[in-house]
């Protein structure tokens, strides 16, 4: 047998194997398997076979048509740089990752988890710690892996993975030709999570014909915004088998991830970006250490979509504020004020939101002072406006609980802006080549520098304790980029202010740990299991009043729980009643948050909120667990959506259906089939409720019209009650 199993382990419905070449012992990999496919998997061919190939002059020949994809790849300054055309496009596979080699292997129970821990060592002392961490119940697992110097003389990293996956796909002992599938997701300022799919002899990832040449895809993204460009996820799909691997990282910044090729199976690793990638070096003396970030693995019989749900269980067990048990629907005043707000006009909507379900009241950008003249506030400082909030802000939040709500406010609290005092303690500021790092208006606190702490904690802490704020948006508007001075790279420099940033948010929890925190940056750039594991809510973007918002929200199920994504519904006046329906129930996607003008909607407009409002408080359970299927044919375009939409979620005897119409609508949306049952509607939000009727066990909205929502929820026939609309 060409590969060896050094030791397997069943972890939940997956087998983590770990293999080595046979001629080769302690060149250790790891393959994930469903562990219901297991009689499927199939030895890989020993030799290149084709024709061509053996054409060859002897002395070339045989060629191995297969290799181990190495546990922990890692590059050190000073080794040979990886070969075959690998320059520019990957540093796996160097010298420092094929000399690393199997010291030991150990599993330990602690509690209700598992962690396999293996230690891989090289000559000169450079030793790797790999942990693979599986909970009970849990359908994905946890990768933590760490190295350190246990030689005599200083090392200098250029890559770290996080994770390495091969073997991909183990049930083909070719090199699965038209079978694998790579899932990505695109994703731009109020327009997240776009997914990609493509084969992978699109992305030319074949081996060559002698398995010289190096395939590898590499992406990722470079700053302080780690979902910029892309999510730090992936999904590598066998289609032939019916088998998903899926990956992700749980990264504050700079990443990376790589599909790589060379021999017949395909590998995937990922972590922090690299010297190539995004400028990362790492000193490392003598007993000195280093961790990479985590990352989250899962393997099954399923489809992307679903497989990668599975990831949402790492998520699970984190602490919730206790406002946050049953989801409750927010009020952010930005689309209402539009960066004016008052305490005024705030208790006009306390008093329109006032028992109507909504809990949160949310004061966003534009309560401190601004320089005279300016349109927006400056940050830094953190001064109240007193012409805003004469009384102070402490008068507006107790106002705001008088009227039955929860009072928040917005804070964008990693950066200042000129006109702030605080634009000028520079010594507390990133700099880059030895200037202060400015981007556009905003230059950047250290977050390394202790003083930073500090300050923010008076400024931050102490105005949401002092003025019994329960809710806090924490904002952040652009991107730091490659990194900055004081590490030994503009990368490291970069992962230790960002590491600085979670420590805050850290202590923000600790020392109010029933505020409810909600992870926005610009709405979507910060969507990385770093920032929403620290918080209540994150933005599902900026798209406030745009009709791509049922389209945005949907991409995001795969990515964000849908009991994190806040989706925003913007109400306004002139709003017709469609208008009305089709943003209401694109918040059923996630999170519910109204804006806008609700203070001045009429009885009607009004009743179409109130009703929405229930719906989506009798929908919490499915909201947060439900599993989730999409449907519908909808075109390339999301800045102008054709077509129709619906997402499925059903949890025991419930169904939810979320139906969106578009341009160019069919005259019939449907069948939009529902699980084997006896279904009944229980209640129907639509502009025609009417038009929406099941038959034979699917849902047909007849006429939606153009830019039409609606939202259906069944229940089992045991369980059916009389129809509402």
């Amino acid at each position: 047998m060409p590969i060896s199993i050094h030791s397997e382990h069943r972890l939940g419905d997956m087998l983590a194997r770990y293999v080595y070449p046979s001629d080769e012992p302690g060149a250790l990999g790891l393959v994930l398997l469903p562990a219901s496919h297991l009689e499927d998997v199939v030895q890989p061919r020993e030799h290149l076979a084709e024709p061509y190939v053996l054409n060859l002059p002897k002395a070339f020949l045989p060629i191995r048509a297969w290799a181990v994809d190495r546990l922990v790849h890692v590059f050190v300054n000073g080794d040979p740089r990886p070969c075959a055309f690998a320059q520019g496009r990957t540093m796996r596979d160097t010298k420092a990752t094929l000399d690393l080699k199997l010291r030991s292997q150990s599993v330990e129970q602690i509690g209700d988890t598992k962690c396999i821990r293996t230690e891989l060592a090289d000559p000169r002392g450079l030793v790797a710690v790999h942990e693979l961490l599986h909970t009970e119940g849990a359908r994905m697992l946890r990768v933590r892996t760490s190295v350190r110097n246990e030689g005599a003389a200083p090392l200098t990293l250029e890559l770290l993975t996080s994770f390495s996956l091969g073997g991909i796909t183990p049930f083909a002992a070719d090199d699965a030709p038209g079978r694998l599938w790579i899932h990505r997701f695109r994703s731009n300022w109020s327009n997240e999570g776009r997914p990609v799919v493509e084969r992978v002899e699109d992305l030319q990832l074949e081996p060559s014909w002698t398995a010289h040449g190096v395939r590898c895809e590499r992406f990722g993204a470079v700053g302080s915004l780690p979902v910029s460009g892309w999510f730090p996820e992936v999904a590598v799909e066998d289609r032939a088998a019916g088998v998903t691997w899926a990956a992700q990282l749980v990264v504050p910044g700079s990443w990376q991830i790589e599909l790589y090729r060379r021999h017949d199976h395909l590998a995937v690793s990922g972590g922090g970006a690299d010297h190539e990638f995004g400028h990362w070096q790492k000193n490392l003396l003598p007993s000195q250490s280093h961790e990479a970030s985590e990352a989250w693995l899962t393997v099954a019989a399923a489809q992307p979509e679903s497989t990668l749900l599975r990831l949402h269980d790492g998520y699970r067990g984190l602490p919730v504020p206790a406002p946050e048990q049953d989801l409750p629907v927010i009020f952010n005043e930005w689309c209402s004020s539009w960066g004016s707000p008052t305490h005024e006009n705030l208790l006009a909507l306390a008093d329109r939101l006032k028992g109507s379900g909504v809990k949160y009241l949310v004061i966003d950008d534009g309560w401190a002072e601004r320089p005279e003249g300016a349109f927006m506030q400056s940050n830094g400082d953190w001064a109240v406006s007193r012409t805003a909030f004469p009384h102070g802000l402490r008068a507006t939040a107790e106002a705001i609980r008088d009227r039955g709500l929860v009072p928040g406010i917005w804070f964008e609290f990693e950066v200042c802006n000129p006109g702030s005092r605080a634009w000028n303690e520079t010594s507390h500021q990133l700099h880059r080549d030895g200037r202060v790092l400015e981007v556009g208006n905003r230059r950047f606190w250290d977050f390394r520098d202790p003083w930073v702490h500090e300050y923010l904690t008076e400024k931050v802490i102490g105005l949401l304790r002092d003025n019994h704020f329960g809710y806090l948006k924490v904002d952040y508007n652009d991107n730091i980029g490659l990194g900055c001075d004081g590490a030994d790279s503009s990368g490291e420099g970069l992962r230790q202010h960002l590491e600085g940033v979670l420590r805050f948010f850290d202590r923000i929890r600790r020392e109010l740990p029933d505020l409810v925190i909600e992870n926005c940056s610009s709405g979507g750039h910060r969507q990385s299991a770093a920032f929403i594991a620290r918080t209540s809510i994150s933005s599902f973007s900026d798209a406030h009043e745009t009709p791509n918002i049922p389209i945005i929200a949907a991409n995001l199920i795969p990515l964000v729980p849908c009991a994190l994504s806040q989706v925003w519904a913007v109400v306004r006046k002139c709003d017709a009643l469609r208008r009305l329906h089709y943003s209401l129930a694109a918040t059923f996607l996630g999170r519910m948050c109204l804006s806008g003008e609700v203070h001045e909607l009429d009885s009607a407009q009004w009743d179409i909120v109130l009703r929405a409002i229930t719906l989506h408080r009798r929908s919490v359970d499915l909201i947060s667990s439900g599993e989730a299927r999409r449907t519908g044919e909808w075109g390339p375009s999301t800045n102008h959506p054709t077509g129709w939409q619906a997402v499925v979620r059903c949890l025991s005897g419930e169904c939810l259906v979320v139906l969106h119409a578009f341009d160019a609508a069919p005259a019939t949306i449907g069948p939009v089939s529902l699980p084997a049952g006896d279904w009944r509607l229980a209640e129907v939000f639509a502009e025609a409720s009417d038009r929406i009727s099941l038959q034979n066990g699917a849902i047909h909205w007849n006429d939606p019209g153009d830019f039409a929502g609606a939202v259906v929820r069944l229940v089992r026939q045991t369980q059916f009650d009389a129809p509402t609309s």
